[in-house]
């Protein structure tokens, strides 16, 4: 047999063997049925190079490494939290039992939380707080930048960890720059242990390239807590008027929930250094500061697959007055566009508030061809004015509360980690329906959508495909 004839065999072997595995592995573990089918077909299409895309793409590895990690910590600290314990009475018992059980996280009471709106008011409490740090400082952004706000946070970061404070920073792989990290450099030239979360540039190390976490967390001395949509930067500085300038909501946290927003970085950190954050510097015992019910949900591609959304699934369900949503980003998949829609058809009043113009033109585009069945239902649209309001909030009938890092499109909801804060407190949810209201000045109509010329909107619609890889 020639050496062309037994390559040619093994190509054979190879072009009916690589599309059965995938077939086989997609089969067991792809939960979406599209997807499922997708990558199946597209292997039987390209042998190899489907089969090539589908181990870099198609397998969820994080997931499998989670699952491996959660045996083998400790970090919930469930018998230290079980007296800070708050069982829900009333109309929203349902949605907090049902979010109990899928987080596995108790509703903590003896809880306080202050609504900081922009980087003006919660940049200079969150360095204040860092100076004054005794013990610790954790600290997670999706973006990290080096500019004049990002030195002075630096500053105050080295400072923490030259007078013998446990200094730990997190920057997202992609978010805080791929090729290029300039504050991670600027960190660690001063002794502080930073990490960039699932960056390679390695191919095999690839499958995570799609993945960012895209939580914002600070805690200090394991006591007062900040977290919410404001990344590091001066385009958050609205004084400063930047070029693009960006509006935020962040949130100070105290008391007991501030130990799970400790936890939801202890887990972040190990998944990506492998040291584990225990103890009295991170974990101390909460003290009750206030008497407001909070809990901490996170989701991600690893073991809280959709948890947030399935949390907002179920309040959408739940609601009978009012949906109030504010998002920059807005381009949900089919099954929280439904919930929406239904809800507004039994009449509950939804208000959706988006930017007229976000910093991602691609994503607005997207989002316009996505928007009339949302009319058609009943709900009610508005267009912000300038600046970009990044803000992400959610009120249900001015009782409950849902605030903190996840955007209203298929990217945040399924490949983001993410991070959120449920509340249930009137006043909290009073003032932000009031804050929300503000922006509710331009309201889309059909007349809007009719006008949009033929071509604009095919573009529209071809772009909104592409978004879970924007």
């Amino acid at each position: 047999m020639s050496h062309w004839t037994v390559l040619d065999f093994i190509l054979i072997c190879l072009r009916w063997a690589l599309p059965i595995m995938v077939t086989l592995h997609a089969l067991r573990h792809k939960r979406n049925t599209s997807a499922c089918a997708a990558w199946i077909g597209v292997c039987w299409i390209g042998p190899f190079l489907g089969t090539a895309l589908y181990l870099m793409f198609g397998i969820n590895r994080v997931h499998r490494r989670a699952r491996k990690m959660i045996d083998h910590h400790s970090w919930e600290g469930r018998e230290l939290l079980a007296k800070y314990r708050q069982v829900m009475e009333g109309d929203l018992a349902p949605l907090a039992k049902m979010l109990g059980r899928l987080t596995e996280r108790p509703l903590m009471r003896g809880n306080s939380v202050k609504v900081l709106h922009d980087g003006d008011n919660a940049y200079p409490i969150m360095i204040e707080a860092i100076r004054h740090a005794k013990t610790s400082v954790i600290l997670c952004s999706y973006i990290f930048r080096a500019d004049r706000i990002g030195e002075q946070f630096a500053e105050v970061l080295v400072d923490a960890h030259k007078r013998g404070v446990e200094v730990r920073v997190l920057v997202d792989g992609i978010g805080s720059g791929y090729f290029r990290c300039a504050i991670e450099r600027r960190l660690r030239r001063d002794g502080v242990r930073c990490s960039r979360f699932m960056h390679s540039v390695w191919p095999w190390r690839m499958p995570f390239i799609n993945l960012r976490n895209h939580r914002k967390i600070l805690v200090v001395d394991g006591q007062v807590g900040f977290m919410g949509g404001l990344n590091i930067g001066e385009e958050n500085m609205l004084r400063l008027r930047t070029k693009l300038p960006v509006a935020d909501t962040h949130f100070e946290l105290r008391g007991p929930v501030v130990h799970q927003l400790s936890v939801a970085f202890a887990w972040d950190w190990s998944f990506t250094t492998g040291e584990e954050l225990k103890g009295e510097p991170y974990l101390p015992e909460p003290l009750p500061v206030g008497d407001i019910p909070m809990r901490i949900v996170t989701s991600g591609p690893d073991a809280d697959l959709e948890k947030i959304e399935y949390g907002m699934l179920q309040a959408i369900t739940l609601a009978k007055k009012h949906v109030r949503l504010m998002t920059p980003y807005f381009l949900p998949d089919d099954r929280f566009s439904s919930a929406l829609n239904l809800a507004a058809l039994r009449g509950v009043v939804i208000d959706i508030v988006v930017p007229k113009s976000s910093n991602h033109a691609i994503i607005d585009f997207a989002r316009d061809a996505n928007l009339r069945p949302f009319l058609d239902a009943g709900c009610r649209v508005w267009m912000a004015d300038p600046p970009f309001n990044h803000s992400k909030l959610m009120v249900v009938d001015d009782e409950w509360s849902f605030v903190g890092s996840t955007n209203l499109d298929v990217r945040s909801l399924r490949l983001n980690f993410e991070i959120n804060l449920e509340v249930y407190d009137r006043d909290v949810a009073r003032d932000l329906s009031a804050f929300m209201d503000t922006h509710r000045k331009n309201r889309l109509t059909h007349h809007d959508i009719d006008r949009t010329p033929y071509v604009i909107q095919i573009r529209n619609a071809a772009l909104r495909l592409f978004l879970p890889y924007l």
